[in-house]
């Protein structure tokens, strides 16, 4: 214990917390440089600092999920879809994902034939969702107990886009 908290036995507790604090930051300062000088300390330290606040911060499907809240209460859409269900397990994500991506292809030529508000919306959303599901295509398998996306319940647009923002929002909680 250095002497300026033994020499003074009844400080009061500010100023033993202070004595405390000086010795935390002068280990924490010696051992903090000496790892900022070697190559390998950098490295360690730029991917604790750095890396999960770029991974966690970001989520693929999140410009998606802008547009669905752009084109959620537009009244010039009226279509019925087929609606995947929300609680589907793990296995079956990737094709439940496709499957409102595909629907939101009726959309699109709703929109393109009624010359909706929301056209660009729903085309990004569509472009956009595409995309990100054409990266993963190598890696996908889908399990036999997945369902087809005709052979889900028709539902209407409303009901249709909270399920699909409810999907999204369970795939960037992962």
């Amino acid at each position: 214990m250095p002497t300026c908290c033994t020499a003074f036995p009844r400080l009061k507790t500010h100023l033993k917390s202070i004595c405390l604090q000086y010795q935390l930051y002068l280990l924490l300062n010696s051992h903090f440089f000496c790892l900022l000088k070697n190559e390998m300390g950098l490295i360690i330290f730029f991917l604790c600092a750095y890396v999960p606040k770029t991974a966690a911060g970001h989520c693929k499907w999140a410009e998606v999920l802008k547009d669905l809240e752009q084109i959620k209460t537009s009244k010039d859409i009226d279509v019925s879809l087929y609606t995947a269900n929300t609680d589907e397990g793990k296995e079956c994500q990737e094709p439940v994902m496709r499957c409102f991506f595909l629907e939101t292809e009726v959309i699109l030529q709703e929109c393109l034939i009624k010359n909706c508000s929301k056209t660009q919306d729903v085309w990004n959303i569509w472009k956009n969702g595409n995309a990100s599901l054409e990266n993963n295509k190598l890696n996908s398998k889908t399990s036999a107990k997945c369902k087809e996306c005709e052979e889900y319940e028709e539902k209407n647009f409303t009901e249709f886009i909270q399920s699909f923002v409810k999907v999204i929002q369970k795939e960037c909680k992962h």
